[in-house]
C-alpha cells in the first residue's frame, strides 16, 4: 500500500538516495529544504530556516517523518564560541523538534507512524574537537527515546548514528587521498560510510520490516562506536 512520507532536508545525499528507495517502492515523498530542489520528490517545499513558521502546511496523513538537517563543526573546544554551540543546537535539536511539533498531528494519522532522526557516532562515542557536535547529537537521541516512549504505539521514534560518510558535508575530510585513506583507517572495516548505506538503514526503520523496533539509535559506522581493531 502507498504511503506518504516527509523529509526534512532533502538537498543532503543521503535524503535523496532515501526518497529514491521510498519511491521506488511506490510510496509519494514530500521534501523541504533550505536549498534548490533536487529533484528527487513528488512534492517539495523550498523554506527559509527550519523552524516551525516556514515549515509548510500539509492536508494528508503522513506515514512517516525523517529530519535530516546537520553540521559538522569541529574545532578545539577553546575555539568555539557559544555562537558556534547555538547553531549547532539549532540545526540539529531545535529544528528536529520544531519539524516534529508542525507535522506531529499529520503523522498521528498514520496507522503504523514513523520517525527518523539522524545523530552520529560522536554523541556516544568521546573524539577530540566534537564537542559542539557531540552535545547536540546527544539532545536528539535524548528527543528519540522520550518521543518513542511518549508516542508508543502508534508512533515508532529511533535514530542512526554514522560515522564519516561520503557526502558534501563530510567532504572536507576526505578531499584528498591522504585524507581518505587516514579516514579509512581509522574505521575497523577501512572504508568510509556512502549514502546509499545510510539511506538503506533510513528507509528499513521507515517500513513496516521494523514494526518492533521504536526507542532505538543504530549504530551504522562500520564498528567505529563500538570496535577496536
Amino acid at each position: 500500500m502507498s504511503k506518504t512520507y516527509l523529509i526534512a532536508g532533502a538537498s543532503s545525499h543521503i535524503a535523496q538516495k532515501t526518497a529514491a528507495i521510498l519511491k521506488s517502492e511506490g510510496h509519494n515523498v514530500i521534501g523541504i529544504s533550505t536549498k534548490e530542489n533536487p529533484g528527487e520528490f513528488d512534492v517539495f517545499h523550498k523554506i527559509e530556516k527550519y523552524e516551525t513558521a516556514f515549515f509548510p502546511s500539509v492536508d494528508v496523513a503522513i506515514d512517516g517523518l525523517v529530519y535530516f538537517p546537520g553540521t559538522i563543526n569541529l574545532k578545539p573546544f577553546h575555539r568555539l564560541t557559544p555562537e558556534d554551540f547555538i547553531t549547532d543546537y539549532k540545526i540539529n535539536a531545535l529544528g528536529a523538534v520544531a519539524f516534529i511539533q508542525m507535522y506531529l498531528n499529520a503523522i498521528k494519522k498514520s496507522v503504523n507512524g514513523s520517525i527518523v532522526f539522524v545523530s552520529s557516532v560522536a554523541a556516544q562515542t568521546g573524539m577530540p574537537f566534537h564537542s559542539s557536535i557531540s552535545m547536540a547529537k546527544a539532545a536528539i537521541e535524548g528527543l528519540a527515546r522520550s518521543l518513542a516512549a511518549e508516542l508508543a504505539p502508534m508512533i515508532r521514534v529511533n535514530a542512526i548514528a554514522p560515522s564519516l560518510a561520503n557526502t558534501p558535508l563530510g567532504e572536507r575530510f576526505i578531499n584528498s587521498p591522504e585524507k581518505l585513506e587516514a579516514s579509512q583507517k581509522r574505521n575497523p572495516m577501512k572504508k568510509v560510510g556512502e549514502p546509499q548505506e545510510l539511506a538503506d538503514a533510513i528507509s528499513f526503520l521507515l517500513s513496516e520490516k521494523a514494526s518492533w523496533i521504536t526507542g532505538q539509535v543504530l549504530a551504522i559506522d562500520g564498528g567505529m562506536g563500538s570496535l577496536r581493531t
